[in-house]
């Protein structure tokens, strides 16, 4: 097939990269190799890092596991699915309410494990969560490979994602995250392929091809199984969705626009029909059209405390006040001690505050009388200090999310800036804090050390679009920012990316 040489000039000042995918008169190159080709070819290096990934994961799975309180919340959905066909939460013993709390993705992963290992098998859900970790790994080198074109970028992108301890960690914890990591790893993987199989066909045939849109397939039912596992796996979608839809409005492109739009709507579908199932579940289930998960994962008609809510997001910035005050209320006893002084701001916004804590650990619930008085204390701190609101404070959500010490499944103190801690475990948390530092700095260097680099406004906008909505929330934790770490790990890889065309 003949190519259009001056678009895929073009095309290679937009997607960051000399045309990755074809070669001196048009031949294909290794970019286009599958995994297992890259494994193969490099088994030498990929077995050894790989094996000591494993060691790494093994060793939190035997000091660290880690059941929380989501995890039993997850394990009940799961074995209430699996021995009553209901999803739902057990209520009293024997009794069973459907829920739409959370999305059936993880519930559903438990399943297989409690119907093949046992009923409350963590232990093998962990398992499984090595493997799948150790899959990621893979993943994310074969995603700077084709992104950065460098064996040698591939190779440290495995190292980087093999002996991270912030992924290995979750692998040894029953919740979410590595799940989720893999899904995103795997949809970046995809989004890329499906742009580099588009490349060939740049203004010569615009006509339909079943290969085009395979990966696209599976970049949506990748990004589908995101969503069903957290409903912010759906900022994923819109990530892909925005750079394709610049893809098409830049006039320079030399994809053809329908091609562009078939990957579009492609992805969109398979994305979001299982939704469609989950939504068409609640609404007859529940009488509800509920297509993703309450934002808070409340039940229906189940109180939420939304004055409490805003008034935390007036002052809260960091993951110790989430564990400290946050998740314990309602429910548990609360220290006013623990408040931040940028809790309040006049001597008489604190004899009001702490007045308003007295009566919350009086009853340990949070009435709407008490909700509205929480309201109005937020609204006036939100009038008097709008920038504080809107801009500081999440931004500084942001910073602590992304940089705070990775330890929070760990036995450190979490005040450990106060330098109080066992020296042991003070050490770690300044060691953590430096490394994930490290990959930070190291993400931020390699991208703009390999500029331009193929395909990067995917993760780019990721990374951004995830950090913004997260910044939102009024519970920040460093774990909602692992999900970009497949794509910060691709960027400083950039660093080890070879100055010359050959590896």
């Amino acid at each position: 097939m003949m190519r259009n040489c001056e678009g895929q000039t073009q095309l290679a000042w937009f997607s960051g990269f000399p045309l990755a995918g074809t070669g001196p008169g048009g031949k294909k190159t290794r970019y286009s190799l599958c995994v297992r080709q890259l494994v193969r070819q490099n088994l030498r290096c990929f077995l050894p890092v790989t094996l000591a990934g494993l060691a790494l994961r093994l060793f939190f799975l035997l000091k660290f596991p880690h059941v929380t309180a989501d995890s039993t919340f997850y394990a009940d959905l799961a074995k209430n699915w699996l021995l009553h066909g209901i999803y739902g939460l057990t209520t009293d013993p024997g009794q069973v309410s459907p829920t739409y709390a959370r999305l059936p993705g993880y519930p559903g992963f438990l399943v297989f494990v409690f119907a093949v290992f046992g009923i409350d098998n963590f232990r093998a859900a962990m398992i499984l969560q090595i493997l799948v970790d150790l899959a990621t790994c893979i993943l994310v080198a074969d995603l700077a490979r084709r992104m950065l074109g460098s064996a040698r970028s591939a190779k440290a992108a495995l190292a980087m994602a093999a002996l991270c301890p912030f992924l290995a960690q979750y692998a040894a914890a029953a919740l979410t995250e590595t799940l989720e990591i893999f899904f995103t790893a795997l949809a970046m993987d995809y989004a890329v392929i499906g742009l580099q199989e588009l490349e060939p066909n740049a203004r010569c045939d615009a006509s339909f091809h079943l290969r085009e849109l395979r990966p696209w397939i599976g970049c949506g039912l990748a990004v589908a199984a995101c969503v069903l596992l957290r409903p912010d796996g759906g900022l994923l979608l819109v990530a892909i969705g925005m750079y394709l839809g610049l893809l098409l409005l830049r006039r320079s492109t030399p994809i053809a626009p329908g091609q562009i739009v078939r990957a579009g709507i492609t992805v969109a579908t398979c994305a979001l029909a299982p939704l469609l199932l989950w939504g068409i579940r609640n609404l007859h289930t529940l009488h509800r059209l509920e297509l993703l998960a309450p934002r808070y994962a409340t039940e229906e008609n189940e109180y939420v405390p939304l004055g409490y809510n805003r008034w935390v997001n007036t002052w809260i910035a960091d993951y110790t006040s989430t564990e400290e005050i946050y998740w314990n209320m309602p429910g548990d006893q609360v220290d006013p001690n623990n408040l931040p002084t940028r809790a309040f701001d006049t001597a008489d916004q604190r004899n009001r505050t702490l007045q308003l804590l007295d009566d919350y650990n009086q009853r340990r619930s949070l009435t709407p009388d008490l909700d509205a008085r929480f309201a109005a204390l937020a609204e006036e701190r939100v009038r008097a200090h709008p920038l504080r609101y809107y801009l500081i404070l999440p931004a500084l959500k942001i910073a602590d999310m992304w940089l705070r010490p990775r330890t929070e499944l760990l036995p450190p103190d979490i005040r450990w800036y106060e330098l109080d801690d066992d020296f042991r475990w003070l050490a770690l948390d300044i060691g953590f804090g430096i490394l994930n530092l490290a990959y930070v700095v190291a993400a931020i260097a390699g991208w703009a050390r390999s500029r331009p680099i193929p395909w990067a406004g995917i993760a780019i906008s990721y990374i951004v679009l995830r950090s913004l909505f997260l910044a939102t929330m009024p519970n920040p934790e460093p774990r909602y920012t692992l999900e970009c770490y497949p794509a910060v790990i691709v960027l400083a890889a950039g660093l080890c990316k070879e100055t010359s065309s050959s590896d």
